[in-house]
């Protein structure tokens, strides 16, 4: 099943509309306007989905590098409760 296509409309006025000027056309990397903006989203997608992985990285090594003592047990309810807050 194909995927909704969305037009957007965005205004860029100075600085930043010569920025993307620079980058599209026969001289810039991009081909028009609406491929930038695409590849724009796609590397800020990757960068968000990167640091929630980072966070989650951090919190097990944390959670492996803590004493055995200072573990709970948690039923799988428990996780769901403290997960709904």
């Amino acid at each position: 099943m194909p995927r909704a296509t969305t037009t957007m409309t965005v205004r860029l006025s100075g600085p930043l509309s010569d920025f993307v000027a620079a980058n599209v056309g026969e001289h810039g990397a991009y081909e028009n306007v609406s491929e930038y903006m695409r590849d724009l989203i796609r590397r800020d997608k990757e960068r968000v989905e990167r640091e929630a992985l980072d966070r989650l990285k951090a919190e097990l090594a944390r959670a492996y590098a803590a004493p055995e003592s200072s573990y709970q047990p948690l039923t799988a309810a428990d996780v769901i409760a403290r997960n709904q807050d």
